[in-house]
């Protein structure tokens, strides 16, 4: 649990913000690509957590704002939860 030295010190500061960052740009990205399939608009939010285990992101967003084509929906929480669609040939049949 070597990493645990790094995590208080400036480095390992920049580098939590800097991952926060990243994670926060490619979420709002996969949003906008879901949303536009549905005919929704992502206007704003702030994203309270994110997990990423045995390749399924979960993310909660607080005080977050959608808008239809005329009407604006606002929402206290909402929880995404996405994976992988690919098939991996585990469960195929044949």
């Amino acid at each position: 649990m070597a990493y645990q030295l790094y995590r208080n010190t400036t480095l390992g500061n920049s580098l939590q913000e800097s991952l926060d960052e990243l994670i926060q740009l490619y979420f709002l990205l996969f949003l906008g690509c879901i949303l536009s399939k549905m005919s929704l608009v992502f206007l704003k939010g702030s994203l309270n957590t994110y997990r990423f285990c045995d390749n399924v992101w979960t993310f909660v967003l607080n005080d977050v704002e959608f808008r239809e084509v005329t009407e604006l929906v606002k929402v206290d929480k909402v929880k995404i939860v996405a994976c992988d669609g690919k098939n991996t040939g585990s469960n195929t049949a044949e």
